[in-house]
């Protein structure tokens, strides 16, 4: 990949958010490990608690009104294996209308870019690993799952649908290993998924 391609991560927002200050009564014993763990981390406490909010705000407060329920790693890892062509192709035919349910309730409303970026949200809320780069017109989405071979050939096939379905013709370059899917797309420099319309 092009070194270059770091440099040109999209990002959230585009312009700086402003902010306010609020008070909140907590009980000592959580503040006790709110301390603790943002020492563990390295980071601030106002960083920890900003991010801990903002997961709960993305995702965690539409997961058990859309369904989710956590599911242990070594599980998907075990049930992985098992999965065969035929089962991935059943899996995500019965996924896609759940996945435009999911868009239409967390963004209200349906497109790529409430797509992709509901597809953000549930990864950084499982803490898998993924980045958007951009490179002139070129997309590069990066996504690192670590549950095997199995599970990079259905997040391609996914990612295949969720695209074709928005933009049918459009040409979709996959580079896959056993822990990670890569997909590149020609989408325009001007394109970016935090940035839609209701």
């Amino acid at each position: 990949m092009d070194k270059n391609l770091t440099s040109n991560r999209q990002i959230n927002s585009s312009k700086k958010e402003s902010t306010r200050s609020i008070t909140y009564r907590l009980p000592e014993k959580l503040v006790s490990e709110l301390e603790t763990e943002s020492t563990q981390r390295g980071i601030s406490q106002n960083v920890l608690v900003r991010q801990i909010l903002e997961k709960y705000v993305q995702w965690d407060r539409f997961s058990s009104k859309i369904g989710m329920i956590p599911v242990p790693k070594g599980i998907l890892e075990a049930l992985g294996g098992e999965l065969d062509g035929k089962d991935i192709d059943e899996i995500i035919t019965l996924m896609f209308p759940m996945i435009k349910d999911t868009v239409l309730f967390i963004k209200g409303g349906y497109d790529l870019e409430r797509c992709i970026e509901t597809l953000e949200d549930y990864m950084r809320a499982s803490g898998m690993n993924s980045d958007h780069r951009v490179e002139g017109d070129m997309h590069i989405f990066l996504i690192q799952h670590d549950l095997g071979l199995k599970w990079s050939v259905f997040t391609e096939q996914l990612l295949s649908q969720v695209f074709h379905n928005f933009l049918p013709e459009k040409e979709l370059t996959f580079q896959t290993t056993d822990n990670t899917v890569i997909l590149s797309v020609s989408l325009g420099s001007d394109f970016n998924e935090h940035n839609y319309h209701n």
